[in-house]
């Protein structure tokens, strides 16, 4: 490879909230692998531009220019076959921002706000804290692969007065990428009864072999017009700490509505640095993204082949996209205390507890394989040697 992703780099004391935070509240030497941000280090074209831009040394505020969006264009079109016009696009710091600001704009309190769990546990936190109510469609976990219901995804939207749609595609933390089949389905039954569908598709550039991401808006006119497509570029090429997502509303009323509640709270502008880095990303990262799609299949075979050869009970749910690989500890037979036990103090590993996820989660832990090589196979091998103490 021309990119070195087996190179481990030393995050810690620097801000990071993945690794200075584990310092703070875990054991001295525990290894995090719960936030979803990646160690590997940005492309070099990211960090080019970057030094580029901090060498200029006046950081006043800033805008995107039509470059920006002809860049972002041409991303979608050559990667996802998705045509993008640059009146639907609204910058915000965040998904998860752009998430509250949608509920706040688009539903009232008390309209139901439809997830599916197990799920980012966010969708949950902003449809409670914008006073709307929850409502679960929970996915059919069979033969180690999550199904949608869709008998239970339309009647809950019929009998609880759903408003609202948050699509998590790729799903995380399960790994599905959905098929066309599925998204339309969900896409017309959304379309029967009035439903808005804000689709996170921040995952969208992290399908592995035999998959491919479709973008929900994408697969029909009509979808849409029904639809917010969340997009950035944080998770593709480790940027998280450069606050940016690129959100498309081609519905020009649902459009007016949402910038007209993102102003009301006081949120304008982006920063120039997540600006730079999106454009060079976009316009010049493919080759590392490649590369790093490679060595994350790479990871998550290495995952796989370990826990049949040596953690048997332990079963992952294969990712379809994404790079969490989403394990069920349930054939162990351990109670929530004493599965957080031996991961936390045991193997003095910091991973995500699928309770966190909702409805569906219990006795699974979600663990972020974006690591190099070297401290996947520490974090199997603690794994391992704690469950056989």
């Amino acid at each position: 490879m021309k990119f070195n992703f087996d190179q481990v780099v030393d995050r810690r004391h620097t801000n990071s909230i993945k690794y200075d935070m584990a310092t703070y509240a875990k054991a001295i030497d525990v290894l995090p692998l719960w936030v979803a941000d990646m160690d590997f280090k940005a492309p070099p074209c990211v960090e080019e531009a970057l030094l580029r831009r901090t060498q200029h040394g006046v950081f006043g505020y800033s805008e995107s220019g039509a470059h920006y969006f002809k860049v972002l264009q041409n991303w979608f079109k050559r990667r996802h076959n998705w045509n993008i016009e640059q009146e639907w696009m609204i910058k915000t710091p965040g998904i998860v921002n752009a998430i509250h600001v949608a509920i706040l704009a688009l539903t009232a309190e008390e309209d139901g706000v439809l997830i599916q769990p197990p799920v980012y546990h966010p969708f949950a936190s902003a449809v409670r804290k914008t006073g709307r109510r929850l409502v679960e469609n929970e996915l059919i976990y069979e033969k180690n692969r999550y199904q949608i219901d869709f008998n239970d995804f339309e009647q809950k939207i019929v009998q609880e007065g759903v408003k609202m749609f948050v699509l998590c595609s790729p799903h995380n933390p399960v790994g599905r990428v959905w098929t066309k089949d599925e998204l339309t389905k969900m896409g017309e039954i959304c379309l029967c009864h009035g439903v808005v569908v804000v689709a996170d598709e921040i995952h969208q550039d992290f399908v592995y072999q035999g998959h491919k991401h479709l973008i929900f808006a994408a697969q029909n006119p009509s979808y849409s017009d029904i639809a917010i497509t969340c997009t950035a570029p944080s998770k593709t090429f480790n940027l998280a700490g450069l606050p940016l997502s690129n959100i498309f509303i081609s519905n020009a009323f649902m459009r007016e509505k949402f910038l007209r509640e993102y102003k009301r709270i006081g949120l304008s502008h982006v920063g120039v640095m997540g600006i730079v880095a999106c454009q060079a990303a976009y316009e010049n990262g493919d080759v590392w993204l490649e590369e790093l799609l490679r060595y994350l299949a790479g990871n998550i075979l290495f995952i796989n082949e370990f826990l049949e050869e040596r953690l048997p009970q332990v079963k992952m749910v294969n990712p379809e996209g994404t790079y969490l690989a989403w394990l069920d500890f349930n054939a162990l037979g351990f109670g929530r205390d004493e599965l957080e036990a031996v991961i936390a103090d045991k193997a003095r590993l910091w991973l995500n507890s699928g309770e966190l996820f909702g409805t569906g989660g219990a006795g699974f832990q979600r663990l972020n394989a974006a690591c190099p090589r070297s401290m996947l196979q520490e974090a199997m091998d603690r794994l391992c040697s704690a469950i056989h103490l």
